[in-house]
């Protein structure tokens, strides 16, 4: 028996008032899709009480270490008695360390300015959005180019005798060219193959702060001179 139910055709986006609807999509037109809403919470309090909890947590930690732990100060400032060496503090000893190796003008002012510059402009450059690895897109012309700019900065770091950079950098690069060599895509190897240059520059740039801030706190003694931590221990 033959449907004699007559059809109106209505426009109208309510899905419960029209029950039937047809949807007319151009080429190269997707349809839209409405984005589910995921639960929101208002910052005060969800996110300020754990914040306050945090910082009371550790307000509470730092009393408890000033209470067994003894840290006494050092004697009152002489100006006539300049402490030997007299070092900056700890966060500003890697540049101190480069102060030993490089003019002043250079590790004080020319190298803090291209860090600072390259934090600025280094997100403007595709290489900060490149996830892929290392070596998955020309892998001759990268290996060129790594060994060609390594071999630079290792020229300059030996001039000035910066072996506290030059051992990290060399280690930085062979952990580099493994993956290359081996072409391996499991285990460790793989994971370091999977890595993307922006990766490798940033951890090179944490193992030379850690190296130098570690050198100029421990192996640092009068005159700047190298001494093994040790020593002063007994």
């Amino acid at each position: 028996m033959a449907d004699s139910r007559d059809f109106e055709t209505t426009k109208s986006s309510d899905a419960k008032a029209t029950s039937k609807r047809v949807a007319f999509i151009k080429g190269r037109v997707s349809a839209r899709v409405k984005k589910e809403e995921e639960e929101m919470v208002m910052t005060v309090p969800h996110l300020v009480v754990r914040e306050i909890i945090g910082f009371q947590a550790m307000v509470i930690v730092l009393a408890l270490v000033s209470l067994f732990v003894n840290a006494p100060l050092e004697w009152i400032a002489n100006p006539e008695h300049t402490p030997n060496p007299a070092k900056a503090p700890w966060y500003f000893l890697g540049l101190q360390e480069l102060l030993h190796y490089f003019p002043p003008i250079v590790a004080g002012v020319l190298l803090p300015m291209l860090v600072i510059l390259a934090l600025i402009v280094i997100p403007y450059f595709r290489v900060n959005i490149r996830r892929e690895g290392l070596w998955k897109e020309k892998p001759g012309q990268t290996l060129t180019a790594l060994l060609v700019s390594v071999g630079i900065l290792s020229l300059i770091l030996i001039f000035y005798n910066v072996y506290a950079v030059l051992i990290p950098t060399w280690l930085m690069t062979a952990m580099m060219i493994v993956p290359y060599a081996s072409k391996k895509e499991s285990g460790l190897i793989g994971w370091l193959g999977s890595r993307p240059l922006s990766w490798w520059i940033m951890t090179w740039f944490v193992v030379v702060v850690v190296v130098l801030t570690a050198i100029g706190t421990l192996f640092r003694g009068p005159e700047w001179s190298w001494t093994w931590p040790w020593k002063e221990i007994y």
